[in-house]
């Protein structure tokens, strides 16, 4: 699997602007009193990191499976199957003390089946059966990998009987899809936990509404056909039956997927079909999202690009100076990348919207969830109030509707589940990135992650006297670690074999892949990505590193408050080394600097209700679920 970690997942891919922003990411602890001084860590007794020569006579009796390979079934020959870093399938019994288990349950969740983009009949053969395989109940054998194209192979951790109301997620998914050709969407509930955030009646209506339009004017209806010809003449001012919004990708899958939401949210308000420009190494990733039609805009049209297509920034210039008297275009690039031009900040305003209320097609870019923009707006403020009554659970209700797994990731996603982590008490998701690989070194980053982690109860200190005693009812702790570099994982897994806990736990340790470094434009390597994001969503504790959009996208599809490590750029320290965020969701990295009026605004949590400056990048912001003024 592609590791969760990217240095450089984010990061902006050479053809585009950046992904996560240009100016410093480290959140200075000048910039905020809530931020922690910069001192030195509490110096913990245990070792942090593993002496490479006993890796061979610790090795771990499981290894985790290399996504992109083996698909051997025989569990013989499961050790030349294994990933490049075996996995901790601690070996060594250490007494469980049940009581440390209680102070780190969170929700934990269960990964979704699904299959390609498209659900085309043709391909029924090659996806899942309906039929449930026998439950597996030992989560350490069979090498997950065997089995790519038949993940209904693969049975759910629990079961128990769950209505239709669990596996539409209390309603927030339409009925009426073949199981076949989407088998997350049928068995997530199965593997996670119930959310305790709910869908609000008002969404879920809305959400009928949307799957109505797209069924009407979306690709292959006769609505599409009427209205591409309309766009095709390039009249100004031409306007068709029905009004499109093209989401293009820019940078990495983590930027993508948070962005695509966002989009999707705004084409609900704007009454918009949303139709997504996916190139080659997007394909297969997801599901189709609405019955009975595909969010895939067509190959052939003539909208792949932006080439002729007038820009919001010159139509916004033209109108200021014809003092709105000329004709506007049928067709508008709007760029919501990570940039400072101040006239694509005011796309929020309700003159600007007004105008592009206007115009039959919007193709959007960004690499920015700018949810907190429409927020600003005093309509689609009222609609996300409505809609949301809890305000940290946007993201986290949008990604479960839009974002189902294909068959292909399912099946990465439920074996490497059921095989390593299923079984256990408690699962930490843990993603490292590096920012700075050349300049930070590992001891730095292992001595971050073990202070967080260690010093916040996640993950038990080392016990080096030998005094914890043997007890049956032993508590087991899978950690699945995300990371471009096998070093943590393996530093971590040699870390817990060759010494036990001081609570007796056992601590597994599973890196899914290592891939050192962000691939662009790689299908299987974006298929990685996804799945081991999703993987980490399933986790009951997670911690991720600041300004991630990988970590984001995990955080707000498991409903998680993930501890955020902060990011460290050369040899340095930081204490503490995590905070606990106050919400699951993403962070918008470049918000507005003005209100529409043109007034600076100087406090966002003072001047909106709900948006609070981020804990991982001091001048972002999102949405919180405590309104501060």
């Amino acid at each position: 699997m592609y590791s969760a970690n990217a240095d450089g997942k984010d990061k902006n891919a050479p053809s585009t602007s950046p992904s996560n922003v240009s100016t410093p990411h480290t959140p200075n602890p000048d910039d905020k009193g809530k931020d922690a001084l910069k001192t030195s860590p509490p110096n913990i007794s245990t070792p942090h990191t593993a002496n490479p020569d006993d890796k061979d006579k610790n090795a771990s009796s499981t290894s985790p499976p290399n996504l992109s390979t083996s698909h051997t079934a025989n569990p013989n020959e499961k050790d030349k199957n294994a990933s490049l870093i075996s996995p901790t399938n601690v070996s060594t019994p250490h007494s469980a003390n049940p009581d440390d288990k209680d102070k780190n349950g969170s929700s934990t969740s269960s990964p979704n089946v699904s299959t390609p983009p498209t659900a085309n009949p043709v391909d029924k053969d090659k996806n899942v059966s309906s039929t449930s395989p026998p439950n597996v109940s030992t989560p350490h054998t069979g090498n997950p990998v065997d089995k790519d194209k038949n993940a209904s192979t693969t049975s759910p951790p629990n079961d128990s009987i769950h209505d239709e109301k669990d596996k539409l997620i209390d309603g927030l998914l339409a009925s009426g899809f073949d199981e076949t050709s989407c088998t997350s969407r049928f068995q997530s509930h199965l593997f996670r936990k119930p959310s305790h955030h709910k869908p609000s009646q008002y969404l879920i209506s809305k959400l009928r509404h949307y799957e109505e339009l797209h069924r009407k004017c979306g690709p292959n209806s006769r609505g599409f056909r009427r209205n591409m010809k309309v766009l095709q003449s390039k009249k100004k001012g031409a306007v068709g039956i029905c009004k499109y919004l093209v989401w293009t990708p820019a940078n990495g899958l983590g930027n993508r997927m948070i962005s695509l939401a966002a989009t999707f949210l705004y084409a609900i308000f704007a009454d918009r079909v949303l139709l997504v420009r996916f190139h080659n190494d997007m394909r297969g990733l997801f599901c189709e999202p609405f019955l009975n039609s595909t969010w895939l805009l067509p190959k052939d049209s003539p909208f792949w690009g932006e080439k002729n297509v007038e820009t919001y920034k010159t139509m916004l210039k033209m109108d200021k100076a014809s003092h709105s008297k000329r004709a506007l275009p049928s067709t508008l690039f709007i760029n919501l990348q990570h940039t400072r031009d101040d006239l694509e900040k005011f796309f929020h305003c309700d003159h600007n919207q007004d105008l592009l209320r206007n115009i039959t097609l919007l193709i959007l870019q960004s690499d920015q969830y700018f949810v907190p923009y429409l927020f600003m707006n005093p309509y689609f403020n009222s609609e996300i109030n409505k809609m949301f009554p809890e305000k940290d659970a946007i993201f986290h209700h949008l990604a479960r509707y839009l974002f189902h797994p294909s068959n292909e990731a399912w099946g990465l996603i439920s074996r490497f589940y059921q095989t390593y982590l299923a079984s256990a008490d408690e699962r930490i998701g843990l993603q490292i990135r590096v920012f700075s690989p050349a300049t930070t070194p590992m001891q730095a980053i292992m001595d971050l992650v073990l202070n967080c982690t260690i010093s916040n109860n996640l993950l038990p200190a080392l016990d080096t006297q030998n005094s914890v005693s043997y007890s049956k009812n032993q508590t087991v702790k899978a950690v699945l670690v995300a990371s471009l570099y096998p070093e943590y994982g393996e530093n971590l897994r040699a870390m817990y074999l060759n010494n036990p806990s001081v609570s007796g736990e056992l601590i597994g340790v599973y890196q899914p892949s290592h891939e050192k470094q962000q691939k662009f434009y790689n299908n299987m390597h974006n298929i990685k990505a996804w799945s081991e994001m999703y993987l980490l969503s399933l986790s009951d504790v997670l911690v991720t590193t600041s300004l991630s959009t990988f970590g984001y996208v995990a955080q707000g599809l498991g409903g998680l408050k993930p501890w955020l490590l902060y990011r460290l750029t050369n040899n340095e320290t930081h204490f503490p080394a995590c905070v606990r965020d106050f919400s699951t969701e993403p962070c918008n990295h470049i918000p507005p600097k003005h209100f529409c009026n043109g007034k600076p605004i100087k406090n966002f949590a003072s001047s909106f209700p709900y948006l609070r400056e981020c804990l991982d990048y001091y001048s972002g912001v999102k949405l919180a679920n405590t309104s501060f003024t």
